[in-house]
């Protein structure tokens, strides 16, 4: 049976942007899987840190989830952890609370530049 291409649906979704941020260059990509969100945040062009930022539900707890941080592959410093759920926390809680895989390689850490980095995720919305 023939599908026509226009009925086809990705089985990834993926959306990448590319940004100068404090004049360094940024790129950001996002990818949905079924069961988690995976976000590359690069300005060297590798990946870099794996983080894995997970929610954590509390039964008949009704607000925002808490999120466990986990540096999976790379260097595990309190920055890393503060960054990675300052940068993709919303991503979890509008993606009904899938846990994300964050892929960080940064050389500006400033507050401003994270920040901007936070918009660019959000441009690259997938979820």
């Amino acid at each position: 049976m023939n599908i026509p291409a226009a009925d086809v649906k990705p089985v990834i979704i993926s959306k990448q942007a590319e940004e100068v941020i404090n004049g360094v260059v940024t790129q950001v990509v996002c990818t949905a899987f079924t069961d988690h969100i995976f976000v590359v945040v690069t300005q060297y062009g590798k990946m870099g840190t794996l983080v894995s930022v997970t929610p954590n539900m509390v039964s008949g707890d009704l607000v925002k989830p808490t999120l466990t941080t986990k540096v999976l592959l790379g260097c595990d410093e309190p920055f890393i952890h503060i960054c990675a759920k300052n940068m993709v926390s919303f991503v979890s809680q509008e993606s009904k609370n899938k846990p994300v895989l964050l892929a960080l390689a940064l050389k500006d850490r400033s507050m401003d530049s994270i920040k901007t980095v936070k918009d660019v995720i959000k441009s690259c919305q997938v979820w």
